[in-house]
């Protein structure tokens, strides 16, 4: 059984979730706030959800992690590895929870996320799927240095827009640099 890694950032941990995220995670889903990932969501829809999350480690070695501040253990959000059945590639997505936005935490964690999945994972492109209206997680992919890639195929034929990630050899090439 593949469990997920444990990695630690300047100011996160990205760890396996725990049941203790789940309320937070369902409160989250329940709310205006996921509707640019299919929300809002009934508790026993989240539940489905959240277990998607976390069974993609052991069926495939890649999947979800909870998001934890190291100096207080507060859950911040998720950042996640996806390639569920119907999505065509490898996606890095992200949440945070209320309160926690604008501090760089989905920034810090996504960049762990991507430098995971091309170090450890020995990957060489990753997108993410974001609705076309969801502006700032429009903004934090171009600030990883992702790019809207037109030609990409969407999960399902969704109507979404297709970010591609840099390569790790254009991440080294111009100066981008990971936190780990």
């Amino acid at each position: 059984m593949t469990l997920a890694p444990t990695i630690e950032t300047q100011r996160l941990r990205l760890r396996g979730h725990i049941e203790a995220d789940f309320d937070s995670f369902a409160d989250m889903f329940a709310s205006d706030r996921s509707r640019f990932m299919h929300g809002p969501l009934s508790r026993r829809q989240a539940w489905f959800a959240f277990c998607g999350d976390v069974a993609q480690w052991p069926l495939f070695g890649h999947g979800a992690w909870g998001v934890e501040r190291l100096d207080d253990g507060a859950f911040v959000g998720q950042v996640a590895l996806n390639k569920p059945p119907h999505f065509p590639e490898l996606e890095l997505g992200w949440f945070v929870m209320d309160g926690f936005e604008g501090k760089g935490y989905a920034l810090e964690a996504a960049t762990a996320a991507r430098d995971y999945a091309y170090v450890e994972m020995g990957r060489d492109t990753l997108v993410s799927y974001i609705d076309a209206a969801n502006s700032r997680s429009i903004a934090l992919a171009e600030r990883m240095g992702a790019e809207l890639d037109e030609m990409a195929q969407t999960p399902d034929g969704e109507a979404c827009l297709v970010y591609r990630h840099p390569t790790p050899e254009a991440l080294q090439d111009g100066g981008m640099e990971a936190y780990a």
